[in-house]
């Protein structure tokens, strides 16, 4: 607490205050509702559920309001609430290759099995501001049908001819870590550092991918697949002996495929990188997927020369909260430590003149 600050705790109530203030803006302008966020502003929304883990868009959209649409701030409120929420079991992996799809590209396949589906993207815009959007104008309805078609992954194409490696089995025993229960400790499985990035900051992933593409890692990768869809979440109730439906998701996934040489033990082949986020976050999925497979240096034999490669430097910066944390508790009262050392740096100078001030009597002697 700021208790050199005048006013104490009463100065912080009222910084309250002028925060809700601000929040709450020019008070002849309707407050803007949870829904509208939700409806509106539905990309900000998938990305705060991405990074607090926690899929519920109502929940989501409060946190953007209350943030003032500061995202990490937002992840950061989600996340702390997720905390308080009782844990009552893990579901079964999802199952994507049964995805209701509404959105699906393949950069390796012209015309594959399914067809492309362009979907909802700023892919073809322009990119230039639209002055109509100032109002309240009319919307076309979109021709489009209903999410409810499942297409075969272009994976497996390549995989129906030995093209590609498998998709991941787990080791039998196995376990799924959880690192929000667990500290993490190097080296780290697949299966965590899948679960890292997919909560990690999206602009760091997006850099590192950068990186890979410009020399910093052996990548050289073709988009397999970006999808997006419903996908149902199952529970395995042992009491009744089956699994229930929990109920549907919006989920972004992606397949990146990947040159591979072959080793002595394994053939030429394509490899994959993958990535898979809560909501519509193409940006974010493939991001993932080519930090996933830049870190997958041990698997394959690769040397590690690159910070992509790096699985302790990447899992240990790609949270934005903890990133956060450590960088704002800068803010935070360090009087006692900025005292220590600036009573070292004046010694350090009282000591720096008299080694000085010595040299030149020194020199000043012996010229007479």
């Amino acid at each position: 607490m700021y208790v050199a600050v005048k006013g104490g705790e009463a100065a912080i109530a009222n910084a309250h205050r002028l925060l809700a203030d601000r929040r709450r803006g020019d008070r002849s302008l309707p407050s803007i509702t949870i829904e509208q966020v939700v409806e509106q502003l539905g990309l900000a929304v998938d990305r705060i559920m991405a990074e607090a883990s926690v899929y519920d868009r109502s929940l989501a959209a409060l946190a953007v309001r209350q943030a003032r649409g500061d995202m990490i701030e937002a992840i950061f409120i989600l996340r702390a609430y997720r905390t308080t929420l009782p844990r009552f079991g893990y579901s079964e992996p999802i199952d994507t290759a049964g995805m209701k799809v509404e959105r699906r590209v393949s950069a390796t396949y012209k015309d594959l099995p399914g067809g492309q589906l362009l979907g909802p993207t700023f892919d073809y815009t322009h990119r230039l501001l639209d002055p109509s959007l100032i109002g309240d104008g009319p919307v076309a309805a979109p021709a489009m049908k209903e999410p409810g078609e499942q297409v075969m992954r272009v994976s497996d194409i390549l995989e129906g001819e030995g093209l590609i490696e498998g998709d991941g089995q787990m080791p039998d025993g196995h376990v799924a870590g959880d690192l929000t229960r667990e500290p993490m400790e190097f080296p780290m499985a697949r299966d965590l550092r899948l679960q890292a990035l997919a909560r990690g900051d999206e602009g760091f992933l997006l850099a590192l991918a950068y990186s890979t593409q410009r020399g910093y890692g052996r990548t050289h990768p073709f988009v397999g697949e970006v999808r997006i869809g419903e996908v149902e979440v199952e529970l395995d109730l042992p009491e009744l002996g089956f699994t229930v439906s929990l109920g549907t998701i919006r989920v972004t996934e992606c397949q990146m495929v990947n040159q591979f040489k072959g080793s002595a033990k394994q053939p030429p082949q394509f490899t994959r990188g993958y990535g898979l986020v809560f909501g519509q976050s193409e940006r974010k999925a493939m991001s993932m997927s080519l930090v996933d497979r830049a870190l997958r240096t041990d698997e394959f034999s690769e040397d590690v020369v690159a910070p992509a490669q790096d699985q302790e430097f990447v899992i240990s910066h790609t949270d934005n909260v903890q990133a956060t944390g450590f960088v704002e508790h800068l803010k935070l009262p360090h009087y006692v430590d900025f005292q220590a050392e600036l009573d070292l740096v004046r010694r350090m100078r009282r000591e720096y003149e008299a080694a000085r001030a010595g040299g030149k009597d020194g020199m000043k002697e012996a010229a007479e």
